[in-house]
């Protein structure tokens, strides 16, 4: 009760206390920062095509170069998830997501005023990309935390923000520059990433104290009186004393019945004797990073899932508009497709949570049929030659990104991969080996187009690497279930051990005992 007036004294400030996961509560606030979050950061990283022919022109650089940008902004981004997640754990999600945003702005304000295409780099991909993750990572972390079982279904709403953001940012900033220019359009959009501090400043700590609560309860003392209560009256007539508290403290403890479970409710009862006399045990030390989510067979393929599938996430966005200018088509119409493109993605992740809510369900499964349908999607694309063939392929792109992009980083918590227990070090470990596709993708794109003089070239390198994030997702699954018989197989091996060092005729005296006194009892 102290815990709850204290909250209520402090509600921004201290920490929110539950004896399960709450599935609501402050979370609802903590879905609609991450909303803005997911706007303001993967939002503008997929709304950055339309500055791309503006920054070849402006530096006279090549599409390779320029695709460097968001590249080093995706790679740091990811590359430095382990230290978000340090800092998280040792500082709070709300102090390092609050720092984050102040990073972004401050680099995408600064690149306004960037001479050379190496300070773009500088600006937006080294100070905005850290800031991106500081942002983002500990926000999607929390969220996990304050739901469990309807976790899938509010982070795919809640990740929406950035198909919102790319809907409305895309055409905004078109008509914004065509009035202001470039730098004037990139410098507001600095100034509007600042919000992602208010955003920080919602996310308020949750605790979990499951243990603590249930052996506080008063109800537990009177239990624990009346076992020893009647150990005392049965203490005379029975020799063992482990015997005893079996025997006292089992459901069928009367004359003449005590034979009936002799030796089956002593494991049980041992240990909620244990607990009950107990001291409250030290909590134990966090740590800031765990790195033995590397010896998971099961998450090291879901990694590489991750780090082929990467490929496909952002060079699409990236170039769907300098594809549809090269097939002649204007440039608002080319602001349509991008736009149409969010919305589906919108469609996409709520369905995907949706499903993926439905008990029971499989849900890496789930996500292997939309990473197959990714790859469809991003064939698809060379294929296309007018307006309404790539609005089409845009609009089913859209639809399988938002089922794959809104539920893999939340995924990790599920127990086909490594639980929620161990989500926070997943998150970072997971994040930081995607960098190296992140920092790679874009301009692996960019070569190709420069080489082949042809857009259709970046979409087939990003479908190859899908196909390979889906052989490697297909074998999550059985990694799992093969390293889980592993440890149920060294379980019964050490019993085994354990059990021939008791002496053969153990349990039969025991019987012998309680048998007797029982006679003893029915005597009396």
């Amino acid at each position: 009760s102290k815990m709850t007036v204290k909250a209520v004294k402090m509600p921004c400030t201290a920490p929110n206390v539950y004896t399960k996961v709450p599935d609501g509560g402050w979370g609802w606030t903590v879905a609609f920062a991450f909303f803005f979050v997911e706007a303001l950061t993967y939002g503008i990283i997929k709304s950055f095509g339309v500055f791309f022919n503006d920054l070849m022109e402006s530096f006279d650089e090549t599409n390779s170069r320029i695709s460097w940008i968001i590249s080093i902004c995706v790679f740091v981004q990811t590359f430095t998830a382990p230290l978000s997640t340090v800092l998280s754990n040792r500082f709070g999600h709300r102090f390092v997501v609050m720092a984050g945003g102040v990073l972004i702005s401050t680099g995408m304000v600064t690149a306004s005023f960037a001479r050379t295409v190496v300070d773009m780099y500088v600006t937006i991909g080294i100070i905005s990309g850290l800031g991106y993750c500081l942002s983002f990572l500990p926000t999607v972390t929390i969220l996990s935390q304050y739901f469990d079982k309807r976790r899938s279904l509010v982070t795919a709403v809640a990740s929406t923000g950035e198909c919102f953001a790319v809907f409305s940012f895309a055409p905004a900033i078109t008509a914004l520059k065509e009035q202001i220019g470039w730098r004037y359009s990139l410098l507001s959009v600095g100034v509007l990433q600042l919000s992602i501090v208010i955003c920080g400043s919602l996310l308020r700590p949750i605790v979990i104290k499951e243990q603590e609560e249930v052996k506080a309860q008063p109800p537990e003392e009177p239990t624990e009186t009346k076992y020893m209560l009647e150990n005392e009256q049965t203490r005379t007539s029975i020799e063992s004393i482990d015997s005893g508290v079996e025997i006292t403290t089992s459901p069928s403890n009367v004359p003449g019945k005590t034979k009936a479970e002799p030796k089956s409710e002593e494991p049980k009862e041992h240990v909620q004797i244990l607990v009950e006399n107990n001291s409250t045990p030290p909590e134990p030390k966090t740590k800031l990073l765990d790195f033995s989510v590397m010896r998971d067979y099961s998450f090291i393929c879901y990694a590489f899932f991750g780090l082929f599938a990467t490929l496909g996430f952002f060079a699409p966005s990236l170039y769907i508009i300098p594809l549809s200018l090269s097939l002649g088509i204007g440039k608002d119409h080319s602001a349509y497709i991008l736009s149409a493109m969010a919305i589906a993605e919108v469609f996409g992740r709520i369905s995907a949570g949706w499903v993926l809510n439905k008990k029971p369900i499989r849900k890496i499964y789930i996500e292997l049929i939309c990473v197959v349908l990714l790859s469809v999607a991003l064939f698809a694309f060379p294929f296309a030659s007018e307006f309404w063939g790539l609005m089409t392929c845009s609009i089913f792109f859209g639809f399988m990104l938002g089922t794959v992009a809104g539920t893999h980083i939340p995924l990790l918590a599920e127990d086909d991969v490594v639980g929620i227990a161990k989500m926070s070090s997943a998150a970072g470990v997971y994040v930081f080996i995607q960098s190296l596709a992140g920092l790679a993708g874009p301009p692996l794109a960019g070569v190709l187009v420069d080489t082949t003089q042809n857009y259709s070239s970046a979409f087939y390198s990003c479908a190859a690497g899908m196909v390979l994030g889906a052989v490697f997702l297909a074998l999550v699954r059985p990694c799992k279930a093969g390293l889980c018989q592993r440890q149920q197989q060294r379980a019964e091996e050490s019993a085994a051990e354990v059990l021939p060092d008791l002496p053969d005729d153990f349990i039969e005296m025991d019987i012998g005992k309680a048998e007797n006194s029982g006679k003893g009892c029915d005597g009396v």
